[in-house]
């Protein structure tokens, strides 16, 4: 700054707003502008705020509201197809519970009788020790018990942890909820708006914006209504 600026500063000659101005808009228009017309996949705050205002207003307008991109109507579809492949798989985790269930009753059953082989083996090993027979199947009974142990621990192991899937499968419901919940304000932010901008006329009877008035100088390209109403036609046939 020379000394003839400063002076003007002191004196209050120079605006430095204007100054400001004028060098922010010296800046924006030496930016690069992308002519790309999607996104780039860089988050918001590391992008150039440039190139994302121009990219934006390549996909305008917004694509017509049909049930494809319908926030509401989609989060309903997630939330009823969640509950129904929820309650599947709890059907097929109760019919693996219910099963182990019976696995353990059948090995008990058997325990059961394996065990009264063993004293029955025991016994007659104890009165007949010159018959290898009584000592074999005594000795072969025992490993059969050995085996039912370990089968019914792998059964008491498999329901408890298709007790711990129930349990995390819990979360799946409480998701759920939360997007019901979501959609729950959506709706009320929904309703909310449309009391706030409702009107006493009806639109249908209301008159009709001038497209030029007095003194205006950037309207010569303004489409008609019958523009419009044209433009709204074409997005429902998309």
């Amino acid at each position: 700054m020379t000394q003839e600026e400063l002076d003007a500063l002191m004196n209050g000659d120079i605006d430095l707003d204007v100054g400001y101005e004028e060098e922010a808009q010296e800046d924006l228009a030496e930016a690069p502008v992308s002519t790309d017309e999607t996104l780039s996949d860089e988050p918001y705050n590391e992008m150039d705020p440039d190139k994302y205002r121009v990219s934006a207003m390549h996909s305008w307008p917004p694509p017509p509201p049909t049930d494809d991109n319908k926030m509401v109507h989609q989060l309903d579809d997630v939330t009823k197809e969640s509950e129904q492949k929820a309650t599947e798989i709890f059907d097929l985790i109760e019919g693996i519970s219910n099963d182990l269930g019976q696995g353990e009753k059948d090995v008990k059953a058997l325990k059961t009788i394996i065990g009264g082989n063993i004293t029955l083996f025991t016994t007659l090993s104890a009165k007949f020790p010159h018959v290898d027979t009584f000592k074999t199947q005594l000795g072969e009974n025992e490993k059969a018990m050995e085996n039912l142990e370990g089968i019914l621990e792998m059964l008491q192991n498999g329901g408890d942890t298709i007790m711990n899937v129930m349990d995390i499968m819990q979360y799946q419901d409480i998701h759920r909820q939360k997007i019901e919940r979501v959609i729950n304000v959506m709706r009320a932010l929904s309703t909310y708006m449309n009391h706030l901008f409702a009107g006493k006329i009806d639109d249908s009877k209301r008159v009709g914006s001038a497209v030029h008035l007095p003194g205006d100088s950037t309207t010569e390209d303004v489409v008609s209504s019958d523009d419009i109403e044209a433009l709204l036609a074409s997005f429902g046939k998309k």
